[in-house]
């Protein structure tokens, strides 16, 4: 059995040869190539291991029969018209949930102990006491209840903050309030002062944050304007809209970590933005050995006939 792994972008943890060495361990009796750089016989690969594949490339491999996707987003393989009609399974690890729930809790926390002004008067070398309140009167809603929504709102709630989730389709996550579909966005958004997007990509959610869904955040919290914290993917914003409410008030503060085009452009605005964290796409870096471990231990039940975990359901885009 053959394996091809077609990687583009990411930083230096995707190199491709990182990760055939992590999979040989895992899966020594399988022969391992690199698209770009092997030369192999397009028939004899059986599984393909992915990030950001060339569109088209995946159709050319005629006898491809399960697809597994490096990364938690599946947006950029589903782009693509001709991708063949065979499994296709989206990490979810522990170790990629817990990062990005590190990420979360970590900016949730920077807001909320407002760490960014503190960060300006040490520059000015400045005594500036504020006034701290406590976690439970910060209210934090997160848009996605999935694997990794779903564990970062029992974190948030286990620091103290006042945690609400919304999603596309009915939820339930004990000790939670839940909110769903469009009758219950507007409800969640009044009350987020922090606002966490972990949501996937799909049809339905691009563009979603942008101009109006961010005036239906409060400014009747103890931040005084709302915070946006984006971890999902990039195409889920509106980049020039979270300008313009960062201009006018109607954002308070904002860390993204993804974008719609990555890496962010040098000379793109939200760089310099005084209001702005911005980081490269590392909340949740897929790490080699836990995938591999996955990948190898979905391989071995499929084969022996037990169904795959985490499959992607095409007409949902996740």
């Amino acid at each position: 059995m053959t394996m091809l792994l077609a990687i583009t972008g990411g930083s230096d943890g995707w190199a491709p040869e990182r990760w055939r060495e992590r999979l040989r361990q895992h899966l020594p009796e399988m022969d391992f190539v690199i698209a770009g750089v092997d030369d192999f016989d397009p028939a004899a690969i059986r599984y393909a291991a992915v990030w950001k594949p060339t569109k088209g490339y995946l159709a050319t491999l005629p006898r491809l029969s399960l697809i597994f996707n490096l990364g938690a987003g599946v947006d950029a393989v589903m782009a693509d018209p001709t991708l063949p009609d065979v499994p296709l399974v989206r990490v979810a690890t522990d170790d990629l949930t817990n990062r990005m729930s590190e990420y979360v809790l970590l900016h949730v926390l920077m807001a909320h102990r407002r760490q960014a002004p503190l960060a300006s008067a040490q520059k000015r070398r400045q005594w500036d006491g504020r006034l701290q309140w406590a976690a439970k009167d910060l209210r934090v809603g997160v848009m996605g209840l999935g694997v990794i929504g779903t564990d970062a709102v029992h974190k948030l709630a286990m620091v103290g903050f006042n945690v609400a989730g919304w999603s596309r389709t009915p939820r339930s996550v004990p000790g939670i309030a839940c909110f769903d579909g469009a009758a219950g966005l507007d409800d969640f958004l009044a009350r987020s002062d922090v606002l966490v997007v972990l949501l996937p990509l799909t049809a339905q959610t691009r563009g979603i944050v942008d101009r109006v869904l961010l005036r239906k955040l409060p400014h009747d919290g103890p931040l005084g304007a709302p915070v946006l914290i984006n971890a999902g993917r990039g195409g889920l914003q509106i980049e020039d809209d979270i300008l313009a409410a960062l201009d006018d008030g109607t954002l308070g503060q904002a860390t993204l970590d993804v974008f719609n085009t990555e890496p962010l452009p040098s000379d793109h605005p939200l760089w310099s933005h005084p209001r702005v964290t911005i980081t490269p796409h590392n909340a949740a870096d897929s790490d080699a050995e836990a995938i591999a471990a996955y990948i190898a231990a979905q391989i071995r039940s499929h084969e022996c006939g037990a169904a795959l975990a985490n499959v992607v359901d095409r007409t949902r885009g996740y």
